[in-house]
């Protein structure tokens, strides 16, 4: 077969196994002249080599070709008489037929040795194409293997990681629930002291108000901050333009930044609109910025970037809280330090904070990072040492008709209240509730006090002149939301304003506020209190605390 195979470019070439196949009976003319004494009762058989070789090079054309030369040759010259070539006698023609018998054979035979080698070398060609073809795809399917591999153990360490979160989250909102309810008596009885304050009291005195104040409102920010990463706050959502956002924060960026940091903006057009609560993302937007700022000491570049843009199915299994759909992000980008994996996979941990002594509470991460679980959408760190850190964050993208808007705060003089207005204070918490009390009274309102839903209804049943119920959610034996029920079927123009330390699924669910229902979170200051009393009161008709 080796030698079929070393002659197999001269089978396919025709032009070159016919000539051959003449020259083959030529070289055995030569032979039986030379032998011809000794082969003189065999004129064909001499041949018949001829005829093997041509078959063998050419196939069966060749090898009839060199046949029919070879006994064209052998009547002519070497049967008697000659110049005939037509056997003369019986035994002549029994020899032509022998030899063409003979001729036959070997030239079929050869043919068939010839077939099953071309069917072997095609079965080996497609052998090796199919081994070929199986060590790439075993390749490839092994590269697959190891990628999904890859992508479940980061899919694992997603849930592990989630898990914890999870842990810790339960464990600081009951924290900030117990520290909310103590901070509101500490702020609400230190605005009473400095507002009750004639200015001729010594300055020391008013200026240790003011640090236990200040230090009483810190606490109230890293308590929240817990809420948020916990994502047991309140939010209150709205649909968000996020270019107009960015383009509003760029003066307060830069002020509180500082001229060394370089600031850009880089606007997508045609922004979907987004639905999340515009004050949570205000301060996730300048959590990051400053810490762009702390990770560029010496200086450098912030670029604030806003994109539509879609996480596939790819990315959602790669991601398991991440659900499948169109997003719309923004991402900060800094030109500072830049983090190691081992910081990024611990920067959204409570309290974990690479930055010195005094300088970092360790939240601020991780408050955005509740903020943006809790509104459905993701956070994703990308950084190099000394090359710096990108973080995206990814919201909803939504779709509905309401118009993208922005709100405008500003600075408002304290609201006073009239003894014509009547607020009903219904709190478990004595301390809590005779602080309230004493803050409504120094704003000028009548005051009434229940420690319970069913001592708050024994009151508006001797007194229905209520214009306002201050309720806390979380009670025993009646809730706020119960009380509020009641309220609304036998006074349905009182209205009603929920307070609490601790979001419960009484007027939050999915940690969304409910349509219609207002809330003063805890704790509370005497200015937050003021005006948000004098809003629900000034409110022409109940707006009241529907359920979608």
């Amino acid at each position: 077969m080796d030698l079929l195979s070393a002659t197999d470019w001269l089978r396919h070439r025709p032009g070159y196994t016919y000539p051959l196949a003449i020259a083959f009976v030529g070289l055995m003319l030569l032979l039986r002249l030379a032998a011809s004494d000794t082969l003189s009762g065999f004129p064909f058989l001499s041949f018949l080599p001829a005829i093997l070789l041509a078959s063998f090079i050419g196939g069966a054309g060749p090898g009839f070709v060199a046949t029919l030369v070879a006994g064209f040759i052998v009547q002519q010259f070497f049967v008697e008489p000659h110049n005939v070539f037509w056997p003369a006698s019986a035994g002549q023609w029994v020899g032509l037929s022998t030899y063409l018998i003979n001729a036959v054979i070997i030239v079929g035979l050869m043919e068939m040795i010839i077939i099953a080698h071309g069917r072997q070398s095609r079965l080996r060609s497609e052998l090796n194409s199919f081994n070929t073809r199986l060590e790439q795809t075993v390749v490839q399917r092994t590269a697959e293997l190891r990628h999904e591999m890859e992508e479940n153990a980061a899919a694992q360490a997603q849930v592990r990681q989630l898990q914890k979160m999870e842990t810790i989250g339960q464990l600081t909102g009951g924290v900030a629930h117990d520290f909310n309810n103590m901070l509101a008596i500490i702020i609400g009885n230190l605005d009473l002291a400095q507002r009750r304050l004639t200015g001729s009291e010594d300055p020391r005195l008013l200026y240790s108000i003011q640090n236990a104040r200040d230090g009483a409102q810190r606490a109230a920010v890293l308590t929240a901050r817990l809420l948020a990463f916990s994502r047991q706050q309140p939010l209150a959502p709205e649909v968000i333009d996020l270019n107009k956002l960015v383009g509003g924060m760029s003066e307060l960026l830069r002020r509180t930044l500082g001229e060394h940091i370089r600031i850009e903006t880089v606007l997508a057009g045609g922004l979907w609109p987004s639905f999340a609560d515009l004050s949570q993302l205000e301060n996730a937007i300048l959590n990051l910025a400053v810490n762009a700022r702390d990770a560029m000491p010496g200086g450098g570049n912030l670029t604030i970037e806003t994109a539509n843009t879609e996480l596939d199915e790819r990315y959602s299994r790669m991601h398991s809280e991440v659900e499948a759909g169109q997003y719309v992000m923004i991402s900060i980008t800094d030109t500072g330090t830049g983090m190691s994996p081992e910081v990024i996979e611990r920067a959204f941990d409570p309290f974990y904070t690479t930055k010195g002594p005094g300088k970092g509470t360790g939240l601020g991460l991780s408050q955005v990072y509740g903020y943006i679980k809790q509104s459905g959408g993701h956070i994703k760190i990308y950084s190099e040492i000394d090359r710096g850190t990108t973080l995206k964050i990814y919201l909803p993208r939504h779709v509905g008709t309401a118009d993208a808007r922005l709100n405008v705060a500003g600075a408002q003089p304290l609201p006073q209240g009239s003894v014509n207005d009547t607020i009903l204070v219904v709190e478990d918490d004595e301390n809590v509730r005779t602080m309230t009390a004493e803050s409504l009274h120094e704003l000028g309102y009548t005051v009434l006090q229940a420690a319970s839903g069913m001592e708050a209804l024994m009151l508006l049943e001797q007194n229905a002149a209520v214009d306002l119920i201050f309720t806390d959610i979380v009670m025993p034996q009646m809730s706020g939301r119960q009380l509020a029920d009641i309220v609304h079927e036998k006074w349905p123009a009182i209205r009603i304003l929920y307070t609490t330390g601790y979001t419960r699924n009484a007027i939050v669910h999915n940690g969304v506020l409910d349509y219609g229902v207002s809330l003063l979170a805890k704790p509370f200051s005497l200015e937050q209190l003021a005006h948000k009393i004098r809003e629900l009161l000034n409110v022409p008709e109940r707006v009241g605390d529907e359920r979608t």
